[in-house]
């Protein structure tokens, strides 16, 4: 019995012996899995900035000149003389072309002595006149010979009016040999040159721009129109009690509106086609620097105060389809939260909807944080305007 007993705990001792170097093993490897485990993120939190708001919406539009002309010789001829440089600016009444004034030149002066050979006449007839008359009272010219030399003055008097108006058609002809720029504003290229037939009325020499002040256009969707005939403000009104509607645009190479114009015209009915309605703002433009053609970004009041919760821009993700806010509960634990934003105010976006203001939210490292993680917060106060520093 005893040996028996014996050698049937032998093999047991073998396979404790076979283990036991598994056992060491992961004995050995616990502590360094405990180890591995990645500590907490360490990611900055802060209150939205909750304060009293006005929402302004940005809308992209084209800047349009106030005036523009094509010029055209009233009165046919050869270009004689151009009298600026392509893309000057000029004033009111500056010279621009000449016609060769020499045609011109001699249909005024055979209008002047056409004037002077019936104001001659005139001065005949009248005298004829005046002595037919002592002679009828004496009977010694008949009434026939009287009613002529009445008609001819009648006559000659009409002559006078007809030459006269000749003259004045031929010095206007002469007057519109010269060429002048119609408005003040930057000229385009000439489109002719010197000796080219142009005809009158038809042939365009060049164009004009006026620059000072410019008006910038813009489309407005229908839902964006319906909530601005709400707003006490009005945004899209020309003047509000009486004052200009003050508005600001940015070119496409500024982060900020920073040309300040009103509001000038609106619509009075929308587009069928795109769902819209055309409103226009006019801007002072005294350094010349916004051209007619040049897209902008123009932004109009677009809500009245409220109290507003605000975020950084850094603070919002994107899940899918939806924006989203990373919220640290009690225990810092990290839980995703959509939101609506709005605009940009103060350097902060306006959360519509999803927030109250009393959360605590990740507002930087959110790259190191996603939903069920806990973290180890650094919080900090967010300023009253949020600058994003330039790198």
């Amino acid at each position: 019995m005893v040996q028996a007993t014996t050698s049937q705990r032998r093999p047991a001792c073998r396979r404790l012996l076979r283990l036991a170097p598994l056992l060491a093993l992961g004995l050995a490897l616990a502590p360094a899995a405990q180890a591995q485990q990645p500590p907490a993120p360490t990611v900055t939190v802060a209150k939205p900035v909750v304060k009293d708001v006005v929402e302004y919406d940005d809308f992209i539009g084209r800047f349009e000149a106030v005036d523009q002309v094509d010029i055209r010789a009233r009165v046919s001829g050869y270009v004689d003389k151009i009298a600026f440089a392509d893309g000057a600016i000029v004033k009111a009444g500056d010279p621009l072309f000449t016609i060769d004034q020499r045609p011109y030149q001699a249909a005024l002066e055979e209008a002047q002595a056409s004037l002077e050979s019936a104001k001659a006449n005139l001065d005949f007839t009248t005298g004829d006149l005046a002595r037919a008359e002592d002679l009828r009272k004496t009977g010694n010219i008949s009434g026939q010979i009287y009613d002529q030399r009445t008609q001819a003055l009648a006559t000659a008097r009409a002559d006078v009016n007809r030459t006269q108006a000749t003259l004045n058609r031929a010095k206007l002809d002469m007057q519109f040999t010269e060429i002048k720029a119609p408005i003040s504003g930057r000229l385009s290229r000439r489109l002719v040159s010197i000796g080219n037939l142009v005809n009158a009325n038809d042939t365009i020499l060049t164009n004009i721009v006026s620059m000072d002040p410019i008006q910038f256009y813009f489309d407005v969707d229908e839902r964006s129109f319906l909530a601005y005939e709400k707003l006490a403000t009005g945004s899209l009104k020309v003047s509000i009690g009486g004052d200009p509607n003050e508005v600001s645009v940015a070119t496409s190479d500024e982060d900020e509106p920073t040309h300040k114009g009103h509001m000038d015209f609106t619509e009075n009915r929308l587009d069928q086609a795109s769902g819209t309605i055309r409103a226009r703002a006019e801007f002072p433009n005294k350094d010349l620097k916004l051209v007619p053609g040049l897209f902008g970004r123009i932004r109009i009041l677009g809500s009245d105060k409220y109290r507003g919760v605000l975020v950084p821009e850094e603070a919002l993700s994107t899940d899918q389809d939806r924006r989203v806010v990373y919220v640290v509960g009690p225990d810092n634990t990290v839980s995703l939260q959509p939101v609506r934003v709005g605009s940009r105010v103060d350097g902060y976006r306006v959360i519509r909807e999803g927030l109250k203001g009393d959360e605590t939210i990740v507002v930087n490292g959110l790259m190191r944080v996603r939903p069920g993680v806990k973290i180890t917060p650094k919080p900090t106060t967010l300023p009253d305007v949020y600058v994003v520093a330039k790198q």
